[in-house]
């Protein structure tokens, strides 16, 4: 117990510096930001407790918030992703499965990872930037921001997992 969750603690810590430090200053051609964060909560394992969730996902959200100067956004929409994961991941994960299975391009496969996590990335571009912009005025750059990190944020994930691999 103890070691789980100074490894999570851990990799909250990395995760949190990484998007504070340099992927917080990419814009990439002005609309596209990395916002690897998202990637913490959802690799929680199935047995992992929800209240546990949401609280990690709250803390990463303020704290990335504090340091971007982004009141309220990540926070929201982190906590939001923290409160879905646990149950969306019951979709793709077999019912005699392990207990403590933690979702990863290795345990579910290509299709089902993919299946798994594009949604969830989108859902949380979705919710932050609608947060940040609180408006619809100006809806092609909205979702121009929301498809640009999405998939910026994807290939990060998809190309961590990839290395993760090896």
């Amino acid at each position: 117990m103890t070691q789980d969750f100074l490894k999570r603690a851990g990799w909250f810590l990395v995760f949190v510096l990484a998007q504070a430090m340099v992927l917080g200053r990419i814009h990439l051609f002005g609309v596209a930001t990395p916002l690897l964060y998202v990637y913490f909560v959802t690799q929680q394992p199935r047995n992992y407790p929800k209240w546990a969730s949401l609280l990690w996902g709250f803390m990463m959200g303020l704290l990335v918030d504090i340091f971007s100067n982004t009141p309220g956004m990540a926070s929201a929409s982190l906590t939001l992703i923290a409160a879905i994961q646990p149950y969306y991941l019951e979709l793709f994960v077999p019912r005699d499965a392990a207990e403590n299975l933690r979702p990863s391009l290795a345990a579910l496969g290509p299709v089902k990872y993919s299946y798994y996590v594009i949604p969830l990335v989108l859902f949380h571009c979705l919710m932050f930037f609608t947060l940040e912009h609180f408006s619809f005025f100006n809806i092609l750059h909205w979702a121009l921001c929301v498809v640009g990190s999405a998939v910026l944020t994807l290939v990060l994930i998809f190309t961590f997992e990839t290395v993760k691999l090896r």
